[in-house]
């Protein structure tokens, strides 16, 4: 039981630093505000209506309530599955990412409609999409599932 609670308790600074984060941007830079850091990154303020990659974004509103349960319906699965593996380090680490940043997109949209995006990066005239660090945690808890499951047995083994 410690263990589980420690990996709610990294959940919990996902969110609170994904929070952190977005209430500076909305703060000080206007909707649509694009600041230039360097020749291959900037800080904007976009509001994201869709999910990964703006998918959905156009749709007329249904989304936000579909992403919205989407999300807590995953958060739901991975609670249950931090619980059953929270001795281990790998899994509950990815869950626990993966929990933090849905749960911190889904405040954004309860509060604002949308997911607040400020990361952007880009070479000349192509960028990545924009994103945040709610999706940076999901990015790399989806990442270390993968290796979890491609390598993971490896190391049982030895």
């Amino acid at each position: 039981m410690p263990r589980f609670a420690a990996w709610l308790g990294l959940s919990t600074l996902v969110i609170v630093l994904d929070q952190i984060t977005k209430f500076m941007v909305v703060g000080s830079l206007s909707l649509g505000a694009v600041i230039p850091v360097n020749a291959f990154f900037d800080l904007v303020h976009i509001h994201n209506r869709g999910a990964a990659f703006s998918f959905l974004a156009h749709e007329d509103g249904w989304q936000k309530y579909f992403f919205i349960a989407l999300a807590l319906g995953i958060c739901s699965w991975m609670l249950v599955l931090l619980r059953r593996h929270a001795a281990e380090k790998i899994a509950p680490l990815a869950f626990a990412l993966i929990i933090g940043g849905a749960l911190g997109n889904v405040i954004d949209r309860v509060l604002y409609g949308a997911v607040v995006d400020f990361l952007y990066f880009h070479v000349a005239n192509y960028g990545w999409p924009a994103f945040n660090l709610a999706d940076s945690a999901i990015t790399l808890g989806v990442g270390l599932m993968v290796w979890e499951q491609t390598f993971g047995h490896c190391t049982e083994k030895t």
